[in-house]
């Protein structure tokens, strides 16, 4: 016995004359939600920004996009593969042309042969429910499938009998989303109402983790003596002081030896009066010149 079974035998009967209702359903939706985007799908392509995958093939992917002012759209873009080969890129801008007028929202320059080839597709409004913004988004996407289908040549049918293996191109193993240019860079050019949800919550976190910061330092250092740096002693002015080294023991002009550690250097301290300064002879603390040696 199922867990089903068991919870229909043990509910109680439904009165006869109590209709029993039924549960809502939700309506299908006549547009499927698109897919996230993947880390190798570019953020933003010209002015709009991506929201998710619609559809992709060999030839390229199709996203559902917006602008700064809310303006949706279909972005059709080449793959990897695709955009390296010179009659798809040329496939791609014939089908672009031929879409009537006001149709094509933006596209990049077709002499970009370094990145891949896109177009926004619309317009699309804001989906609200209603009928006619789900129509909108199918004719765009639906737009958009021409072009990818044009761009692999899928829908062309065959001329004459079919012999042979099946035609493949040599790049539709390459599916990677074509190369993109970010200029200037996405970030902080246009946030959804989410995103500065996390901003705002970062920065708070931020303010409240520096704010813990300073408090516990405060309560750390706040007892702590205060350093007062040790008083600075000037030098005497007019005079510097010059050591003397000899390499020899200056003999004794007073006739007397003074007492030397045995191994030591004796040293003499002269303090010479800068260049300029008056010196008079035989002042304190000046030798006379026949100390010296």
């Amino acid at each position: 016995m199922t867990a089903t079974d068991s919870q229909t035998d043990t509910a109680a009967p439904a009165e006869p004359d109590t209709p029993a209702e039924a549960p809502a359903e939700a309506p299908a939706r006549a547009v499927p939600d698109a897919l996230p985007l993947l880390p190798e799908d570019p953020p933003r392509v010209g002015d709009f920004w991506l929201r998710g995958r619609l559809g992709a093939n060999a030839a390229g992917y199709l996203y559902i996009a917006a602008d700064e002012t809310g303006r949706g759209a279909v972005v059709a873009m080449m793959t990897e593969g695709s955009s390296d080969d010179a009659a798809a890129r040329d496939r791609f801008i014939t089908a672009v042309d031929e879409l009537p007028d006001g149709v094509v929202l933006a596209h990049n320059d077709a002499d970009d042969e370094d990145v891949a080839l896109w177009a926004a597709l619309g317009p699309v409004r804001e989906d609200d429910g209603s009928s006619a913004a789900g129509d909108e988004q199918l004719i765009a996407e639906r737009r958009g499938e021409d072009i990818l289908s044009a761009v692999l040549m899928d829908r062309i049918p065959p001329i004459g009998r079919v012999r042979g293996p099946d035609f493949r191109h040599y790049w539709e193993n390459r599916r990677r989303p074509g190369l993109f240019r970010l200029w200037p860079l996405p970030w902080p050019s246009a946030l959804r109402p989410a995103s500065w949800l996390a901003v705002a919550l970062s920065l708070l976190t931020m303010a409240v983790l520096m704010a813990v910061a300073i408090l516990v330092a405060w309560l750390m250092f706040r007892h702590s003596p205060e350093l007062e740096p040790d008083p600075l002693i000037p030098p005497p002015t007019n005079t510097f002081t010059v050591t003397v080294t000899p390499t020899t023991p200056p003999p004794n002009t007073n006739g007397t030896e003074s007492p030397t550690t045995p191994g030591a250097t004796p040293t003499d301290t002269v303090t010479v009066p800068p260049p300029g300064s008056p010196n008079p002879t035989g002042s304190p603390g000046t030798p006379e010149p026949g100390d010296r040696f």
